[in-house]
């Protein structure tokens, strides 16, 4: 299909290499002389291309429903249609197959933590009853700067909502952190902990797919809850599996010394910070004492 920027550049060149007027140009092509000298009254769209670039590149795998809801949340009068066509000219479709992996992470280094409260990583780790064989799942919580870990939420389904719930019940404690590392899935991805985030004012960093390196902190505790607690332990009923995990949550944190706060516990290494106000030297202890 021929649009109407090719038919004004064939008038032109017509016109150009011939030098004939452009009503007999158009004649020749069989264009109409108004296609060729409309001018677009519309209000310039540069703002809103470049924000929804950006939106795009931020949530690659959202669609253009779900980057139009972004818009008109953060203020964007655009109708749908309008979003659509920009977005379609933008080329930001996605691609229904991915054949190869993405390349290169898109996000750089998160520089290391300072303070309690101010990184946080979540994640999502699962095991089975034994007296039923049911799955359930338990919601991980670490700072990454003392290894406390605030909360964990076990439950047969944990969506989106519920991660909310949990983040806004501490954050009614007074433990709001400044950003909080998690991975692509879709409880992390979707719209509930999005507005949460925004509302809150913290910054939601994603790891690459298939790189949990990049969020070891949690992957070094959830392999500590495999090892110490659920590997031990025979659950009967999902209140039997929440009172065992929030008994090794509590003595994680108050009584198991860890190796990289050099022997201390996360509780008695966050006490110290608040009190000297400033990170402490860490001095990994000879002796096995754990990590």
């Amino acid at each position: 299909m021929v649009t109407v920027e090719q038919r004004r550049t064939a008038v032109a060149y017509v016109r150009t290499t011939a030098g004939v007027p452009e009503r007999r140009a158009c004649r020749f092509l069989g264009v109409h002389r108004a296609l060729v000298r409309y001018r677009s009254r519309r209000p310039p769209d540069t703002a809103l291309r470049t924000k929804l670039r950006t939106l795009a590149e931020e949530h690659d795998r959202w669609g253009c429903p779900r980057l139009a809801w972004r818009l008109r949340r953060d203020g964007w009068a655009d109708n749908y249609k309008r979003i659509e066509r920009i977005y379609r000219s933008e080329g930001l479709h996605l691609s229904r197959r991915r054949r190869r992996k993405r390349g290169a992470t898109r996000r750089g280094p998160i520089p290391p933590p300072t303070g309690p409260d101010e990184l946080w990583s979540m994640d999502f780790i699962r095991d089975t009853l034994g007296s039923s064989g049911r799955v359930f799942r338990a919601l991980t919580i670490v700072d990454d700067c003392t290894r406390e870990s605030p909360a964990i939420e076990t439950d047969h389904s944990l969506p989106g909502a519920r991660v909310v719930a949990v983040l806004e019940r501490l954050a009614q404690a007074g433990r709001v952190p400044k950003a909080i590392i998690v991975d692509n899935g879709p409880e992390f991805r979707g719209q509930d902990l999005d507005e949460w985030a925004r509302t809150r004012g913290v910054a939601l960093q994603f790891i690459d797919p298939g790189k949990p390196v990049q969020n070891a902190y949690i992957e070094s505790f959830n392999g500590r809850l495999r090892d110490e607690c659920l590997n031990r332990h025979w659950f009967l009923t999902l209140a039997d599996a929440r009172a065992e995990i929030e008994a090794f949550r509590r003595h994680y944190n108050e009584a198991r010394p860890h190796g990289a706060l050099a022997g201390r516990t996360p509780n008695e290494y966050a006490a110290e910070i608040k009190r000297t106000m400033t990170p402490l030297p860490l001095t990994r202890v000879s002796e096995r004492t754990g990590s």
